[in-house]
């Protein structure tokens, strides 16, 4: 079997809407046939699930791999921070407690957790058609991208291409999109391949300026608008070619 195609979902920032939308995707292409697996390679949560080996995972990736028809596994979330204070956090890999760091010694850890991401990764690409892969916090965390295994520099490493998502319930959502595109490296918003604009509320046909200026400003494909109250031929749709 051939390597699973991926596709990664990054935001402009926290609860723009991340979780959902892989959980809405999940379903949306299992009901059409296909193997779906979640995937996140680190997340940070005392909200944990527990996989039928006894491992922790992130509920997000449970309810995620729920929407996929099987059951939750550690290796759809490897590397899981549960915060015991401001500025550390107990250390689950592989769904098993290895430790505690501190926020400033745990970036030292980062390469050896990258590797096992990428293998839990491997695992999932091996046996699906599809990965959906969420990131954490924003894109744009520059001051963390040097040890980030989360976002951007999962996708480098794994070479999965990314869709970007802004919130435009909070307001700014323009800024959101082109801001992370002017504040990270070239490298990075090579990988972004178009964004999704989330939690939109009125008349669609008022955003569409606003769909066609970002989509200037950054080069990036606009790939869709979400909103809960339209037909379904209006919500979010994904093309994964």
């Amino acid at each position: 079997m051939s390597p699973a195609r991926a596709l990664m979902f990054q935001g402009t920032g926290s609860d723009v809407g991340k979780s959902l939308i892989v959980a809405g995707l999940c379903r949306a292409f299992a009901a059409r046939g296909l193997k779906v697996r979640p995937f996140k390679p680190q997340n940070m949560s005392n909200n944990a699930a527990v996989t039928a080996d006894g491992g922790e995972i992130g509920r997000a990736q449970a309810l995620q791999a729920c929407a996929c028809g099987v059951a939750p596994r550690v290796d759809m979330n490897p590397v899981l921070l549960k915060p015991q204070s401001d500025v550390g956090a107990q250390i689950v890999v592989h769904g098993r407690v290895v430790g505690a760091a501190a926020a400033r010694d745990y970036y030292e850890l980062t390469p050896r957790l990258l590797v096992a991401a990428l293998d839990s990764f491997a695992r999932l690409e091996g046996e699906a058609d599809l990965v959906l892969i969420e990131g954490a916090g924003s894109a744009a965390e520059v001051n963390l991208r040097q040890r980030d295994i989360a976002n951007m520099g999962f996708a480098r490493a794994a070479g999965t291409p990314v869709a970007l998502i802004g919130d435009i319930d909070r307001g700014g959502v323009i800024a959101q999109i082109v801001g992370t595109k002017a504040a990270i490296a070239a490298e990075d918003a090579e990988m972004i391949v178009g964004f999704l604009v989330n939690k939109f509320r009125g008349d669609p046909s008022l955003f569409d300026a606003g769909m066609r200026f970002i989509a200037e400003r950054t080069g990036w494909r606009a790939l869709g608008l979400s909103h809960e109250s339209l037909p379904t031929d209006h919500c979010l749709v994904l093309g994964v070619a």
